[in-house]
């Protein structure tokens, strides 16, 4: 029996040109942006490029698995218009004006390359990658010296303590907030999983631990800050405090 040939297996750009077969299948998907969708098909190209390709070490990572309605978290505009933003409000194509608390002014100059929407267990944030071409690109061709260089040994009884001499100590958020989540837990324990009070419980839990989290982002960033006060700026640039801001 001859074999049978093998079909061509769907890559990115084939299914980007099936999204109009989507569409017309599906109405309901012409409410969705059309580079939102092109972004979606991109990211499952990237988790089966890194499932097939092995990395450094020669290993593979996981294979993909389906994400549902309740764990798909995040959407992605990658081209937006440079004007979007207007006072405390964010035009969303497809979407329209959104109420937006913004954390800090977006500096002269920068550029909004893409706009990123995620949900939380508090809210939904907006995340905007920008691009300044001043802004040089890292490097590594720096030569250490003793003055550019500072040594860091991380510990179980110190956070760190720096080659001169610095220590700094655990903050020990989450054992703050133990005795709060054990409360919550408990209240969810009591609960009938997928009711309305079970998912009112979840949630407080799951703000709880993102209170945690922020608490611990906030203070690697500022430790991290911190590290680079003390040896400057060694880029190539030479601009010191004022590249670290951009940066």
């Amino acid at each position: 029996m001859p074999i049978p040939q093998l079909r061509d297996n769907p890559n990115y750009y084939s299914q980007k040109r099936d999204l109009v077969n989507t569409k017309d299948k599906f109405p309901e998907y012409k409410l969705i942006h059309s580079q939102v969708c092109q972004d979606c098909i991109k990211r499952v190209k990237l988790a089966f490029d890194r499932w097939f390709k092995a990395d450094k070490n020669g290993q593979k990572l996981g294979k993909p698995r389906f994400n549902g309605i309740g764990r798909y978290r995040s959407f992605t505009y990658p081209q937006i218009k440079l004007d979007c933003i207007e006072g405390n409000k964010i035009n969303l194509p497809k979407i329209g004006k959104v109420k937006l608390i913004q954390h800090r002014p977006i500096p002269e100059g920068f550029i909004i390359k893409t706009v990123t929407i995620s949900r939380k267990a508090d809210g939904y944030y907006v995340t905007l990658s920008l691009e300044e071409k001043s802004v040089p690109a890292l490097t590594t061709k720096v030569e250490p010296t003793l003055k550019n260089t500072l040594g860091i040994d991380m510990g179980l009884k110190e956070f760190l303590v720096t080659s001169v001499g610095e220590s700094l100590p655990i903050p020990q958020y989450y054992r703050s907030y133990q005795k709060g989540l054990k409360t919550l837990q408990k209240r969810l324990s009591r609960k009938k999983k997928g009711s309305k009070r079970w998912l009112k419980a979840l949630l407080a839990v799951a703000k709880q631990h993102k209170k945690v989290a922020d608490k611990r982002k906030d203070f690697n960033f500022k430790t991290a800050n911190e590290l680079l006060s003390l040896i400057g700026c060694y880029c190539p640039c030479r601009r010191g405090a004022a590249c670290r801001r951009q940066t």
